[in-house]
């Protein structure tokens, strides 16, 4: 076998690709002097067999992130397989748990690939994209509603750790069964246990085989951790250029990659910049995130949630404002209203949709609006009551009716609703005196099952008010609060 790996070097050599010699080996971190011209993200094969690629260009000399697990030696040689770094891709990845390698994790055995795509490509450029307008189904009243997502757009989700964010992820991969959407889902340098909550979660509800959950953890190489997002985006841009399906790809998160892409810059000698991430920090982000969007060819969409960490709620620090400035609006989850039992814990005066609200109707843009007064209403009420003064009855009705929207817009994961469900509870909500009593864990039960019903326009508003007749309570009556 260790021939065969040596021909498959010497072939290489053979063909005049430019050759370099090892003279210095540092973990993962290999410098090879004399392999010009080269490009960067180069495949490069050494002459036991195993594979790095370059990751930085010097006057000189290059550094190689290995990729290989066998020891290698100084006064060894290198050369340029080919000059792109690529991936295995196929519609048979979807349903599989696979490594940064392409390699299964599932033991459901191989995956036939279907082509190989660079690891590193370039984003569609402007003249190749559509507008978007088609709102991306969550499941989440709170996003749907007030902070929608649209296919082909990219939005992050900032929070402190423990906020919820990788459980918001998971609600909207899991909703996606109901879709035409497959989902992407990158887990960079996690824990054993967070990627089997993961994957019990996608299989208990029957998510999993419309999803691809890519997997580096903590144990793995800083370079697996590198590469992750990468790859990620890699098997769906398959999927949406070559196939044609609309795609999501959730990165979780890309604090830990720029972790990741910190270390092995500073071992790699290059200055430090801002909090000691590289210079280029922005560019592996925005290079990465931009390759999202909807394409006029196909007019099919690829969708990208990168998870940021905001410690502390922080999200003004170096990162969270990096990914900000990327993307074109972000959820942001806060620990005050996670405390206060909102799940998820969107804050509401913060969080942004740049795009979002093209794809919501009339009906959804006006009952944003409305949602927002109330909420706002329901916040002031809440600080005159702190006081202990009597509340005048416009605003115990406000206090009442707030807390019915924190009630309908907590949400476990796996409990979702469909756009219209959303649409006919908002609608009772706001248009029910809040004094007669409302079951709200009722109208929850109910909604996807009435919305169902729903054939045509016309039978949006008898349906709805069947609806508000069973979850109405009579006055005077006992009625829930969150």
């Amino acid at each position: 076998m260790e021939r065969g790996r040596n021909q498959h070097f010497q072939r290489f050599v053979d063909a005049g690709h430019p050759v370099g010699e090892i003279v210095s080996v540092n973990k993962f971190l290999v410098t090879v002097r004399g392999m010009q011209p080269v490009n960067a993200h180069s495949l490069v094969i050494f002459e036991n067999g195993s594979k790095g690629f370059v990751q930085y260009i010097l006057e000189d000399e290059v550094q190689v992130l290995y990729l290989g697990s066998s020891n290698l030696k100084t006064g060894m040689l290198a050369v340029v397989q080919t000059d792109r770094l690529n991936t295995k891709v196929g519609k048979d990845f979807i349903g599989r748990v696979v490594s940064v390698a392409g390699d299964p994790l599932d033991g459901k055995g191989p995956i036939p690939a279907d082509a190989e795509w660079p690891i590193f490509n370039a984003a569609p450029p402007i003249y190749e994209r559509e507008m978007l307008d088609t709102q991306l189904e969550t499941g989440v009243i709170s996003i749907d509603a007030l902070f929608p997502i649209v296919r082909g757009q990219r939005l992050a989700l900032l929070g402190d750790s423990k906020s919820g964010k990788s459980t918001l992820a998971t609600q909207i991969a899991l909703n996606q069964k109901n879709t035409d959407q497959i989902v992407v889902y990158v887990l960079i340098a996690k824990r054993e246990s967070d990627v089997d909550t993961l994957l019990s979660h996608l299989s208990e509800n029957g998510s999993m085989q419309k999803t691809i959950v890519v997997v580096s953890t903590i144990f793995e190489s800083l370079v697996s951790s590198y590469l992750a997002p990468y790859v990620g985006c890699a098997l769906a841009e398959y999927l949406w250029q070559v196939i044609g399906q609309d795609v999501i790809v959730i990165y979780d998160d890309l604090t830990t990659h720029a972790h990741a892409a910190r270390e092995i810059a500073l071992i790699s000698g290059v200055s430090p910049g801002r909090d000691s991430y590289p210079g280029d920090i922005f560019y592996a982000h925005s290079s990465l995130l931009e390759r999202a969007g909807k394409l006029g060819r196909n007019h099919k969409c690829m969708t990208a949630i990168p998870l940021v960490l905001a410690e502390g709620g922080d999200i003004a620090a170096f990162l969270p404002t990096n990914i900000m400035s990327i993307t074109d609006g972000q959820w942001i989850l806060d620990m005050d209203v996670f405390r206060e039992g909102l799940r998820p814990a969107v804050n509401v005066g913060l969080s942004v949709t740049r795009v979002g609200g093209r794809g919501h109707s009339k009906r959804q843009i006006d009952q944003m609006g409305r949602v927002m007064k109330t909420l706002a209403a329901f916040n002031q009420a809440k600080q005159f009551a702190q006081f202990g003064t009597e509340l005048a009855l416009t605003a115990q009705k406000d206090m009442i009716r707030g807390r019915y929207f924190y009630e309908l817009m907590t949400q476990l994961p796996g409990e979702a609703y469909t756009l219209l469900a959303q649409q006919m509870m908002l609608d009772i909500l706001l248009d029910t005196d809040p004094s007669a009593g409302i079951n709200v864990t009722g109208l929850k039960k109910l909604a996807n099952q009435s919305a169902a019903l729903i054939k045509s326009d016309n039978d949006y508003a008898s349906i709805r008010d069947n609806l508000k007749a069973q979850a109405t309570i009579a006055h005077g009556g006992s009625h829930e609060t969150a």
